[in-house]
């Protein structure tokens, strides 16, 4: 099983040193420390375990050292930045898992960009040698790149050549979209080996500067408290501890403090249930700091996280997820309110940004996503962003019988209008009504209100809305129904549909590159017995058929 909780005394490939308001983060690969045997490291490449070292790590930097600044990534081996991800780990790996792996390592250099965008903790990396592959995707997810002029630094995207794959976490739209590498110069690039050093790296825009070798690291250093100088100020802001997340997993269930999961193998299905928080939210901001990570969206935001990474990789046959919630729903609102009423607050717009993050990946995930709305639930404001999210939501029309509690209703908030997009910059809601500002203010004049299901379905926020007598059965045929549809079909067909409008850097990634790599992973070029992946390093070239398809 693959574990994502880890913490830095726990590192076996990175070191996070802290000085003032600049940080480094230090990367040293153990060579046998890969996460599956048959493999070893070398070059600082790396595998997925290095990189939940550095998703963990670029966490704890905005949570637990809101003082930083600027983090300076360099290598902590000579003459080498990274090799990228490990070719043998790639070669005997399963299709699912290259796929995955790629997936969560963008997700984490879009966390390290979200970081500068939104934090004020800017990234350089210090190049010292060799920067290839997935070691130069990382440094494209920095904010200024630095490299040696020593005449064989160099950066590069060899995959194509070398192994008839694609960069596999955002490489090829950063260079274009970000950095702004013209088109003819990318082309070169990216289907050349040796790659590009010196003057000419700085000339393409490959990288902003080039120094001496001997002045890598102090110009670095220089670069970073100018930086500092100018980053966003949090006054005298502590941070707050993110404790090991609790966890407990049994034959079908996984269980969390607020979320329980119930895996269901026959219907390839897993239920999600949330719960809402145990009581009012604080008075003021001091309240969230003093209550730390047990802050509930900040508790659920981690369990929520977690709970995904791990069906993700754990659970790969579960195709279907259905969202439920328990909890009162006036108290969620509340909890909203208080975000937004607080959003100044360094923590608090934190915890924003990391439910925005983690519902992100949620809307990514190559999954079936269903929400059932039903008496007792909780859906409301950021618990209400799950079944947006959701490619269906059912919700109960009036009560049970034989039951007491009130039938189902869902409250929109300000949250749901702004401050969760998707990763194409549209909230859940504007994406749900394209191109349709008039619904989009139909349903700002309903926030703070609670909507029943005939409601719900006027407003187009609920897809069937089912009575009792017909709930079990409409629901149990969705599920059913999904658990006989091919899965590869319902992954393109899902991910065709949830993003709808314009596209950014993380939804051309996501969406276009994404899928290109998911076929590429399969095609005998890259895979087959006589392919690059399966000869790299034998010796051997790889033997390639020729047509263009």
């Amino acid at each position: 099983m693959i574990d994502f909780r880890t913490e830095p005394g726990r590192y076996r490939h990175w070191k996070l040193k802290i000085d003032g308001a600049v940080a480094e983060l230090v990367l040293e690969v153990d060579e046998n420390g890969g996460l599956f045997p048959g493999y070893e490291l070398k070059l600082n490449s790396y595998d997925l375990g290095v990189d939940i070292e550095l998703y963990d790590a670029v966490q704890r930097l905005r949570f637990e050292h809101p003082e930083i600044g600027c983090v300076i990534v360099r290598s902590g081996r000579e003459r080498v930045f990274s090799a990228g991800a490990n070719i043998r780990m790639l070669a005997q790996t399963s299709h699912g898992l290259k796929v995955n792996f790629c997936k969560f390592t963008n997700e984490t250099r879009n966390a390290i960009e979200d970081a500068t965008l939104n934090s004020g903790q800017r990234y350089i990396a210090a190049i010292n040698g060799a920067c290839a592959g997935g070691g130069y995707e990382l440094a494209l997810a920095t904010d200024y790149l630095l490299m040696a002029d020593d005449g064989a630094t160099a950066v590069s995207l060899p995959e194509v050549p070398l192994l008839a794959v694609l960069p596999g976490t955002g490489g090829l739209t950063r260079l274009v979209d970000k950095r702004g590498v013209r088109r003819d110069r990318a082309d070169f690039f990216c289907t050349t080996e040796e790659g590009i050093k010196g003057r000419r790296a700085v000339e393409w825009r490959l990288v902003d500067e080039v120094v001496p070798r001997t002045q890598l690291l102090e110009t670095a250093r220089k670069r970073a408290l100018e930086s500092v100088a100018h980053a966003t100020d949090r006054g005298n802001a502590g941070g707050i501890a993110l404790s090991p997340l609790e966890r407990t997993i049994e034959d079908s269930r996984v269980l969390y403090s607020h979320i329980k999961i119930v895996l269901d193998h026959d219907l390839a299905a897993a239920t999600l249930t949330l719960r809402g928080p145990d009581g009012p939210p604080p008075q003021n901001a001091a309240g969230a700091h003093a209550m730390g990570d047990r802050f509930w969206p900040l508790a659920i935001a981690r369990e929520l996280d977690d709970a995904i990474l791990h069906l993700r990789f754990n659970e790969d046959s579960i195709r279907t997820w259905v969202f439920r919630t328990e909890g009162d729903l006036r108290t969620v609102a509340a909890y909203d309110r208080f975000l937004a009423q607080n959003s100044s607050d360094w923590l608090v717009h934190e915890v924003t940004l990391y439910l925005k993050r983690t519902l992100k990946r949620l809307d990514v995930s190559s999954r079936s996503i269903f929400a059932l709305i039903e008496p007792g639930s909780c859906f409301a404001g950021t618990l209400l962003e799950l079944a947006l999210s959701a490619d269906r939501i059912y919700m109960l029309s009036g009560q049970r019988e034989g039951e007491e509690l009130p039938a189902a209703t869902m409250i929109l908030t300000e949250i749901n209008f702004g401050a969760l997009p998707m990763c194409n910059g549209l909230t859940r809601l504007e994406s749900r009504f394209l191109d349709n500002r008039e619904q989009i203010e139909t349903l700002r004049c309903e926030v703070g209100n609670e909507i029943d299901a005939a409601r719900a379905e006027r407003l187009g926020l609920a897809t069937f809305t089912p009575d009792d007598i017909d709930w079990n059965d409409e629901v149990r045929l969705a599920i059913e129904e999904r658990a006989v549809f091919s899965s590869d079909a319902l992954t393109g067909m899902e991910a065709s549909l949830r993003f709808a409008g314009p596209e950014t850097i993380e939804s051309k990634i996501f969406a276009r590159l994404s899928a290109w790599q998911n076929w590429i992973f399969q095609r005998p070029n890259a895979v087959g017995d006589k392919g690059a992946l399966k000869r790299y390093g034998s010796g051997q070239r790889a033997e390639f058929d020729s047509r263009r398809v």
